[in-house]
C-alpha cells in the first residue's frame, strides 16, 4: 500500500449501498464524539489501492436526509486515515442538456437545508473556514478524466442547489432554482461538504442525473419510481468510473485542503474550553497542541468497539 495520502474514502448515496470489487475487505465500527456514523465503514483495496466505503443512508436505506449523521461520517472517514473524498449523490437536472443518465460534477453548492448541523466548531471555538470554492480542483479534475474514460456523458462544472426534503420541490420552487442558474437539485451535498473542509479533506461530487425535476413541460413530475429507475442505470456508470479514478489519484496531495484550518480558528486558546478541545484534537491538533498531561489520552479521538483495528495515524 502507498502512503496514506493516497487513501480515498467514497461516500454512497441513493442506489450505492456498497462496493463490489473490494478484496482484503475490513468492516470497522467507529464511534465519533459526534456520535455513530450512518453505517459501518468498508475498507478494503480495489487494486492497489485502499478505499473506505460509507452508505451514507445506512444499509437498507433507512436515513431521511435530514436524519444523517454528516458530522460523525466526515469525521470517521478523516479518523481512520481518509484524505480524499468523493460523495456520489442522485440529483434531478435543472437544464435540458443534462438529461437523466447523465454525470455532472459541481463546482459551487447553494445550501437551502434549515435542520442541519454544518460545522464541528461551537460550543467556545469559533473558526471560520473559506468555502468560495468548495470543491478540490484536482480531485474534479480525476473525476472528469475518470468519467470520460468509463465512456460517460459528463457535464464538469455547474452548481449544485441542496434542498432540506424529504419531499421534492414544487413547481414553483423549482422554477425559483432555475432562476439561480443551477444545473441540478439534491438533498445530501450539504452541509457534507462544508464538513469536508473544515476536516481538510479534499472533497468532490459525482452527481447522477436521474429527472428532470418538476420543472420539464414534456417529462412527468419526479416520482420515486423514476428516480430509482434511472438511477439502477447510473449506478454500474458511477462504479465504473470509481475504479479508473481510483489509480488517478496516487501521491501526496499539493492542493490547499490540507491546511484549510490554519487560519480558520479565530478564538484564543488560552480561551478554549478543554471539553470541546479535546473533542477537536483530531482536526486542530497540529495547530493547537494538546498538553496530554492535563487532559485524558485519547479523548477527543475516534473510538473503534472492542476487537476493530486501532486508530490509523494522521498525514496532511
Amino acid at each position: 500500500m502507498r502512503h496514506r495520502a493516497t487513501v480515498l474514502g467514497i461516500i454512497g448515496g441513493s442506489g450505492i449501498y456498497d462496493l463490489p470489487g473490494l478484496s482484503a475487505v475490513r468492516r470497522e465500527e467507529v464511534s465519533t464524539p459526534f456520535g455513530a456514523p450512518s453505517d459501518s465503514l468498508i475498507s478494503g483495496k480495489l487494486g492497489d489501492e485502499e478505499v473506505v466505503f460509507l452508505a451514507r443512508h445506512g444499509a437498507g436505506h433507512r436515513l431521511l436526509p435530514s436524519e444523517i449523521p454528516y458530522r460523525a461520517n466526515v469525521y470517521a472517514m478523516r479518523a481512520v486515515g481518509v484524505k480524499r473524498i468523493v460523495s456520489i449523490s442522485a440529483v434531478g437536472s435543472m437544464v435540458e442538456e443534462i438529461a437523466p443518465g447523465h454525470l455532472v460534477l459541481p463546482l459551487q453548492y447553494i445550501d437551502r437545508t434549515v435542520a442541519r448541523r454544518n460545522t464541528f466548531f461551537g460550543d467556545g471555538i469559533v473558526a471560520h473556514v473559506a468555502f468560495a470554492d468548495p470543491v478540490c480542483p484536482q480531485l474534479h479534475e480525476h473525476l472528469g478524466r475518470a468519467c470520460l474514460a468509463a465512456g460517460a456523458t459528463v457535464h464538469p462544472l455547474g452548481t449544485y442547489v441542496c434542498i432540506e426534503g424529504p419531499q421534492f420541490s414544487t413547481r414553483a420552487e423549482s422554477e425559483l432554482y432555475r432562476s439561480w442558474s443551477v444545473q441540478v437539485i439534491g438533498m445530501t451535498a450539504l452541509p457534507e461538504a462544508k464538513l469536508a473542509r473544515e476536516a481538510e479533506l479534499c472533497y468532490a461530487t459525482l452527481a447522477l442525473a436521474t429527472d428532470y425535476d418538476v420543472w420539464h413541460e414534456t417529462h412527468e413530475a419526479v416520482s420515486v419510481e423514476a428516480v430509482i429507475a434511472n438511477l439502477l442505470k447510473n449506478v454500474a456508470t458511477a462504479k465504473g468510473v470509481l475504479r479508473r479514478v481510483i489509480p488517478m489519484i496516487g501521491g501526496a496531495r499539493t492542493c490547499e485542503c490540507p491546511s484549510l484550518l490554519r487560519n480558520a480558528v479565530i478564538t484564543s486558546p488560552a480561551a478554549f474550553p478543554h471539553a470541546t478541545r479535546r473533542r477537536l484534537d483530531l482536526l486542530i491538533g497540529k495547530y493547537f497542541p494538546l498538553d496530554r498531561s492535563r487532559h485524558a489520552s485519547g479523548a477527543g479521538h475516534a473510538r473503534r468497539k472492542p476487537g476493530s483495528r486501532p486508530p490509523r495515524q494522521q498525514h496532511a
